[in-house]
């Protein structure tokens, strides 16, 4: 059974996905990013290869969706896997069900912050990372073999508010992570987590591994191990030019980044979410 880390893009998944990898694959919470093998992405090629050979195609592999997941879980065992992908229904094609998915830790974070986060990462401009959020996306898409990313198919994204409402409304056991409680609280988001998890697996830790992992997936360090060159999944602005993924982090501050005119219409257009979650009152 499969325990999701959703997200939509930019929202601090491979940071969750850190502090659970080192908090399940380790003995000791020390992290390194070797550890994310363990913590795959869905979807992707490899996933279904025994069912098309027409992979570039989501018309095709949606049909798939389900019998990959089912073939994933054939071994009846817990396993996770972090995705952006619209948990959505198109026809007869549902990107996951209850039979396949046994939880899901959800991460998300304030739709503000998330416009200059879009920027860096996908080369856009504030206005056009603002209409990202805003309307209905995908994102990735299948390349030939020798293509920088090739194992990554496309994902529909919806929109910020059609990720977030759709998640949450598809899922019974369900664990909410927010980006900015991560950074002021994070001790506390690890306690959550644990709890959460300890309802479908056993989980070993202690004091001292707790504190290792709060220490080694600090953004500072991961930014750093990034630095080193540690970090292999990070967008392509060119053949030889990676873009920093571990950009501002707790830096980044929508009230330094963003214009009135953007602000006011993400505030207006996700005003009920954003109340929601905290980030409006």
């Amino acid at each position: 059974m499969i325990i999701w880390l959703a997200s939509y893009p930019k929202s601090g998944n491979t940071w969750v996905r850190s502090i659970i990898a080192s908090l399940i694959y380790t003995n000791d919470g020390i992290f390194n990013f070797d550890l994310l093998e363990n913590i795959r992405q869905f979807p992707t090629a490899k996933h279904f290869r025994r069912f098309t050979n027409d992979i570039g195609n989501l018309n095709e592999i949606m049909k798939y969706w389900i019998k990959a997941q089912d073939f994933i879980n054939l071994d009846n065992k817990v396993k996770f896997f972090k995705t952006h992908h619209l948990n959505c229904k198109i026809g007869k094609s549902s990107f996951t069900n209850k039979e396949n998915t046994l939880a899901t830790i959800y991460i998300v974070r304030d739709p503000r912050n998330l416009v200059s986060s879009i920027s860096n990462h996908y080369s856009k401009s504030l206005e056009e990372s603002k209409n990202f959020l805003l309307s209905p996306r995908y994102i990735g898409g299948y390349k030939k073999f020798g293509e920088k990313k090739k194992e990554n198919l496309t994902s529909i994204l919806g929109s910020w508010q059609e990720h977030y409402k759709f998640w949450k409304k598809n899922n019974d056991n369900y664990l909410l992570i927010r980006y900015e409680d991560l950074i002021t609280k994070p001790l506390d988001e690890l306690i959550r987590i644990i709890t959460f998890l300890k309802k479908f697996m056993s989980i070993e830790t202690n004091t001292e591994k707790n504190n290792n992992i709060i220490k080694t997936t600090n953004f500072k360090n991961l930014q750093l191990l990034e630095g080193k060159g540690r970090f292999k999944e990070n967008a392509y602005e060119s053949t030889d030019n990676k873009i920093k993924f571990f950009n501002l982090g707790p830096e980044n501050n929508w009230e330094n980044s963003l214009d009135f005119k953007i602000k006011n219409e993400i505030e207006q257009k996700l005003s009920n979410e954003m109340k929601e979650l905290g980030y409006l009152k």
